[in-house]
C-alpha cells in the first residue's frame, strides 16, 4: 500500500498523556495523568462566560484576539513583571499555549535550522519542530536538582543555532530557573543570535515565594523572544484552549498571519470571560497559590510514603518521581500499565518527556491540580502498591 503521508510526520506519535486519560476512563483509575483541574473555576468566569454567549457574542471575533483581551493581557505583564507589551501590535490570541508554540516555531525555523530543547520536556515541542523542518538538540537537567548547566547549554548552540524553547515554570518537573540559568540563556541567545520561545502558562504557580522571571524582561531579549502563556491552567479552564503569543511587532505579524490561516480566532464568547478572568482580584491569584502549595506537599508526602523518590516542585502542579528504587521489573510504560491496571492510578510514564532513549525509564510523572476527595482516593488506592 501506497504511504501518502508526509515525511516530516515519521516518529511521530499520538499524545502519550491523553492516552493515559483515555486508559484512566477506561479502567476506572484516578486520573493523575493529564494536567487537567478537577475542581470547578471561579463562578465569576463562568458567569461571564455564559452572559457572553446570551448576549451574542457567538461569531468569529478579530483573528488576533478581542482589542479588550488584548489590553488586558498586556495590563497584567506590565503590572506582574514592568514590561509593556503593545496588545495592537505585540499580542496574539490563539487556541491555546499548543498552538502557540506551533505558530511560534513556524514563524521562525526555517529546514534544517536548530532548536535547542531543555528535556525532560512537554511532548508538544518535538512534533512542533518537526512540522516546522527543524532540527531538535537536546539539553538534560539532571535529576535531583534538575539545575540547567551552562556549560552543557553552551556546549549545544552552534552557528545553526535558531531557537532555543524554554519552559518555567518547568513540565514536567516543577523547576521554577532562576536569574542565573536565565541569564546564560539570553547571552548565548545574543552571542549566537538566536531566538528564545518561551513556555510560561505556569507563571503564576510558583511556591515558597519564589519569584517568576519572563525571559523576555531580561537586557537585550525582549526582541527576540516570543513569549508564551495561557489561561487554561491557572484558571482551571483547560477546555477552553486560550493561550497568547507576545513578541516584537516584526515576530506577531509571522505568528499572525499563520494563526489567521490555521484557527481563525479563539472562542469568541471565552475570550470576552476571559478579561473577566485577568480582572480577578490579587487575593484570589494568592490564595491559589496557597491552595496549590496544600497539593503540593500532599502528593509528595503521598508518593514518598510508597516508596517513590521525588524532589519537591518549586512551580507548576506537576511531579516527578522514580520507581527505580521499589524492585518493580519493567520499565515506565510497563509501570503505568501496573498502576492504572493493578492500583487504580493514572501516571503519566517518564520517557515521554525525553528523546534521548533510556532516560525516564524508571519515573513517571503526576498532576496535582486535583481535590481533596481525589488526593484521599490516592491515598488509599496507594496501598494497592504491593512488594514489587
Amino acid at each position: 500500500m501506497i504511504d501518502f503521508t508526509a515525511n516530516r510526520l515519521q516518529g511521530i506519535e499520538t499524545s502519550a498523556i491523553r492516552t493515559m486519560t483515555r486508559l484512566a476512563i477506561q479502567h476506572g483509575a484516578v486520573n493523575m495523568a493529564q494536567g487537567l483541574p478537577d475542581f470547578e473555576p471561579h463562578p465569576a468566569i463562568l458567569e461571564a462566560a455564559c452572559q457572553a454567549i446570551r448576549a451574542g457574542h457567538n461569531q468569529y471575533s478579530i483573528t488576533w484576539g478581542l482589542p479588550e483581551l488584548r489590553e488586558a493581557i498586556a495590563h497584567t505583564f506590565q503590572r506582574l513583571y514592568n514590561y509593556r507589551y503593545d496588545p495592537e501590535t505585540q499580542i496574539t490570541v490563539t487556541c491555546g499555549v499548543s498552538e502557540g508554540i506551533v505558530l511560534a516555531l513556524l514563524s521562525t525555523v526555517n529546514p534544517g535550522d536548530e532548536v535547542i530543547v531543555i528535556e525532560p520536556m512537554h511532548e508538544n515541542y518535538v512534533p512542533a519542530i518537526a512540522f516546522a523542518q527543524g532540527k531538535p538538540v537536546f539539553v538534560r537537567l539532571d535529576p535531583p536538582a534538575y539545575r540547567l548547566d551552562p556549560e552543557t547549554l553552551a556546549a549545544a548552540f552552534s552557528e545553526k543555532t535558531k531557537a532555543i524553547i524554554v519552559n518555567t515554570p518547568h513540565n514536567p518537573t516543577g523547576r521554577v530557573l532562576d536569574a542565573e540559568e536565565l541569564g546564560a540563556i539570553a547571552q548565548l541567545c545574543q552571542k549566537h543570535n538566536a531566538i528564545a520561545i518561551t513556555d510560561e502558562i505556569y507563571d503564576r504557580l510558583t511556591f515558597d515565594a519564589r519569584p517568576h522571571i519572563p525571559l523576555a524582561t531580561l537586557e537585550g531579549m525582549g526582541d527576540r523572544t516570543l513569549t508564551i502563556g495561557g489561561l487554561g491552567k491557572t484558571l482551571a479552564v483547560t477546555g477552553w484552549r486560550l493561550g497568547y503569543v507576545c513578541a516584537s511587532a516584526a515576530l506577531t505579524d509571522a505568528v499572525r498571519k499563520l494563526h489567521d490561516f490555521t484557527t481563525i480566532c479563539a472562542p469568541t464568547p471565552l475570550q470576552h470571560a476571559a478579561v473577566t478572568a485577568l480582572g480577578l482580584p490579587d487575593d484570589f491569584f494568592a490564595e491559589q497559590r496557597r491552595e496549590y502549595e496544600v497539593r503540593r506537599d500532599r502528593i509528595f508526602k503521598l508518593v514518598q510514603s510508597a516508596g517513590f523518590v521525588a524532589q519537591p516542585p518549586q512551580g507548576a502542579y506537576y511531579l516527578m518521581s522514580d520507581f527505580g528504587q521499589m524492585g518493580f521489573e519493567g520499565d515506565d510504560w510497563a509501570f503505568t500499565k501496573y498502576m492504572t491496571e493493578t492500583v487504580g492510578i493514572a501516571v503519566v510514564p517518564g520517557s515521554t518527556f525525553y528523546a534521548t532513549p533510556g532516560l525516564g525509564q524508571t519515573e513517571v510523572r503526576w498532576a496535582f491540580a486535583k481535590r481533596p476527595e481525589t488526593f484521599d482516593a490516592v491515598e488509599e488506592r496507594l496501598q494497592n502498591i504491593t512488594t514489587l
